[in-house]
């Protein structure tokens, strides 16, 4: 819609905003925050007149009478694309450290951390945004794993369908190894013991990722039940099982760790995996 011979597109198309009180660049803007609130998308930028609107020129630009302007086009993407979008910047200042020298890796890491997308990372992906600055600072995660770690996470944003497909073999290894706890924490088996728990907190953080992510795809994952529970409670007792597993396994209670590993999360995990195979398959 026009007003006056100004065009309001929205990526691109004809939005139909008829103006009522905005006068600025950032009372329309507020408008759309506003409109967008609650939902799973953002603004993710604004060309005036068909120019770009950089982050340095935003605070200026929100002053700007809508009346000097011939177009105005906001474009707005999902939560999903900003995170992809991130994911992919992140990865490329991971790469460029590969071949760069000491002062050029000092820049990467200052440009980066100044960024948006560190921004919106420690914002949304907490855990990635952490991975990342310890790796572009030389600690933690050397720069070929954190790549793995933001390689498996634009996966699992592409094609979550296939992600919970592919973790059949996974999933079924750890059921085993979490069965096996009692007998590797009762014959001194620390270091698989402990292994074992990584790789099921790994799992299931990923498997509650991938859920979430059907979620915001449009599955209505509220209908959902797993062994005739529904989805929210059997999420709440999984979360309560597990916060008493990592309680035992904290305090060296070798006897309750084994039990709860064996008779509470494993099963619980069987079944969390196959409803969520099921629901992949139908899609």
């Amino acid at each position: 819609m026009a007003a006056g011979n100004m065009e309001i597109l929205i990526n691109g198309q004809d939005a139909g905003i008829i103006l009522e009180n905005e006068k600025t660049i950032g009372d329309l803007l507020a408008g759309i925050e506003n409109w967008l609130d609650g939902t799973d998308s953002r603004i993710g930028g604004v060309m005036l007149d068909a120019e770009p609107l950089h982050i340095e020129d935003i605070p200026a630009a929100f002053e700007r009478e809508l009346s000097a302007l011939q177009s105005i086009d906001i474009c707005i993407s999902s939560l999903r694309e900003f995170a992809l979008e991130a994911l992919m910047n992140a990865k490329s200042a991971l790469e460029a450290l590969e071949d760069a020298s000491f002062e050029e890796k000092k820049t990467i890491r200052a440009d980066f951390e100044s960024s948006a997308t560190a921004s919106f990372l420690r914002e949304r992906l907490g855990d990635i945004a952490k991975s990342v600055d310890a790796s572009l600072a030389g600690e933690g995660l050397s720069p070929t794993d954190a790549l793995k770690l933001l390689e498996e996470r634009m996966r699992e944003l592409e094609e979550p369908k296939r992600e919970i497909l592919n973790c059949s073999v996974l999933v079924s290894e750890i059921v085993s190894r979490l069965e096996d706890l009692p007998l590797d924490l009762q014959t001194g088996k620390d270091k698989r013991a402990s292994e074992t728990m990584r790789l099921f907190s790994h799992i299931t953080e990923k498997l509650f990722r991938l859920l979430s992510l059907l979620k915001q795809a449009g599955f209505e994952t509220d209908a959902i039940a797993i062994d005739s529970i529904p989805l929210t409670r059997f999420i709440d007792d999984f979360t309560n099982a597990l916060n008493d597993l990592l309680t035992a396994y904290e305090a060296k209670d070798t006897v309750l760790t084994g039990d709860l590993a064996e008779y509470e999360m494993a099963p619980r995990l069987v079944s969390l995996y196959s409803t969520l195979k099921g629901v992949a398959e139908k899609i």
